[in-house]
């Protein structure tokens, strides 16, 4: 299976967040680190190297539905992008995303386009609306996707990360100085 590069890692985590103490997300589920739910418990805490290596594990499962759905040649990048992608939305949505249709048919440009299209979510009346955080994760996936000769490294800038001392993670300024050096690398 294809690992996901550093700089796919470093987009997805600057898009997931870091939390180093165990917290009820808003589906009332224990998580911590980058997202991470299985075996989380109140009160768990971790470091970012555990964080780190969580993701990586977590990971696997996205790797293996773009190896399952994709079957055209990608660069890195594209992976990179895909698994991103797959990670935030779930491995039915690439299954039957018209992206996945015009990248197995080998149109990488459409299938790039497409990737702007996933940026809405249900609000509380069951409408479909589109949210500005999912925009910029897309943008940042399309703009790594269509970067197939530079390997992208991502400059994160350093975010707050909770301790016993501090509550909560800010990872706003990460993620724009994430989209930021994406921008900057496209524009070389």
């Amino acid at each position: 299976m294809t690992k996901t590069s550093n700089s796919g890692v470093d987009l997805i985590k600057s898009f997931e967040g870091l939390r180093l103490r165990a917290y009820l997300c808003p589906a009332r589920i224990w998580t911590i680190g980058y997202g991470h739910t299985k075996s989380v418990t109140r009160g768990d805490e971790i470091n970012q190297a555990k964080a780190s290596s969580l993701l990586r594990e977590d990971l696997k499962w996205a790797e293996g539905a773009v190896e399952k759905y994709i079957s055209v040649p990608l660069t890195s990048n594209q992976h990179a992008a895909l698994v991103s992608f797959t990670f935030n939305l779930g491995a039915g949505a690439l299954k039957k995303s018209t992206l996945r249709k015009r990248l197995n048919a080998g149109n990488y440009k459409a299938a790039a386009k497409e990737l702007l299209k996933w940026n809405k979510a249900r609000n509380s009346k069951g409408r479909l609306v589109v949210l500005s955080g999912l925009t910029r994760r897309r943008i940042a996936e399309k703009k790594l996707f269509e970067n197939s000769e530079v390997q992208l490294e991502l400059p994160l800038a350093p975010s707050k990360v909770e301790t016993k001392d501090t509550a909560k993670v800010n990872p706003w300024i990460t993620l724009f100085k994430a989209i930021a050096a994406l921008f900057t690398a496209h524009k070389k």
